[in-house]
């Protein structure tokens, strides 16, 4: 059964990563549904979002590669630096040392008390709260070629918030984006790109760690690969669908989904179907 177990797992990913509703929150919730004996962990999380990142990859391929050919341009200065892609370029890098250098400092933590269903519960209904405040009262007047260095690196302590399960990567820095007067689009684009960095850096080193430390893990490496690579497919598809969704419409049925879920999970704690855990 933890094959099957890994494959649901890898399609929560999926569907859940790019959504304002927190994908580690869903992953920690599922498996205690689906009976894995265990929470499948930090470093199972960090692993199958490799499947969801490639998909943005893949999905912003030509933003991507053009951003990174100018950038290494300037660098040897063939281009100027104010170029707009290659100030973006240095926004990524810099808007993604916060999450790396917390992640750092709170690994334990991030793997043990951050984990608790009750961390979790709060942090939807409270982060559920501050995308709805932000959506509905965002100005919408910026566009990416408005991003200036100070909101890049809000924008990456909004993303290092995202170590908390419940928070949401997305919700994080699409609600800073919304709060600094971007629009729905910019603010969903550059959160999906000054994510990949942070994921691919976390995924790979929890990849390296469990290997070089032949850590007991819920799932074997081949149920871990299966879980990433149905995350990446079923991600791409939640990309495409949710850049069409956020050109028309709010946040405001995720903002429900996150506090109805929260309430539910405090209440399923308090009556003892669930255990907190750590």
């Amino acid at each position: 059964m933890t094959f099957i177990n890994a494959i649901i797992l890898g399609i929560v990913q999926g569907l859940t990563e790019f959504l304002p509703i927190s994908s580690s929150a869903h992953l920690r919730i599922v498996s205690d549904f689906l009976g894995t004996g265990a929470d499948p962990g930090a470093a199972f999380t960090a692993i199958i979002q490799l499947g969801t990142e490639t998909a943005v990859i893949i999905y912003f391929w030509r933003d991507i590669t053009r951003i990174i050919s100018k950038w290494f341009k300037a660098l040897f200065r063939r281009i100027p630096q104010s170029d707009q892609d290659v100030r973006l370029g240095w926004f990524i890098i810099l808007g993604s040392v916060p999450i790396v250098v917390l992640g750092l400092l709170f690994q334990k933590d991030i793997q043990t008390v951050f984990r608790s269903l009750w961390v979790v519960a709060i942090m939807l209904i409270v982060f559920g709260i501050v995308l709805g405040i932000a959506d509905r009262f965002g100005a919408s007047k910026r566009r990416l070629e408005d991003l200036t260095w100070p909101h890049a690196i809000i924008y990456g302590l909004a993303q290092a918030l995202a170590l908390i399960p419940g928070v949401s990567r997305s919700g994080g820095t699409i609600s800073a984006g919304r709060f600094l007067g971007y629009d729905r689009y910019a603010a969903t684009r550059y959160s999906f790109l000054l994510a990949i960095p942070a994921v691919f850096g976390s995924g790979i080193y929890e990849a390296y760690d469990s290997i070089k430390k032949n850590a007991h893990a819920v799932f074997t490496p081949l149920e871990t690969v299966t879980a990433t690579v149905v995350a990446g497919i079923v991600g791409f598809a939640v990309i495409a669908v949710l850049m069409n969704y956020i050109t028309k419409r709010s946040y405001l049925p995720f903002v429900i989904y996150r506090i109805a879920l929260g309430v539910l999970l405090v209440i399923l704690l308090l009556t003892g179907v669930l255990k907190p855990g750590q």
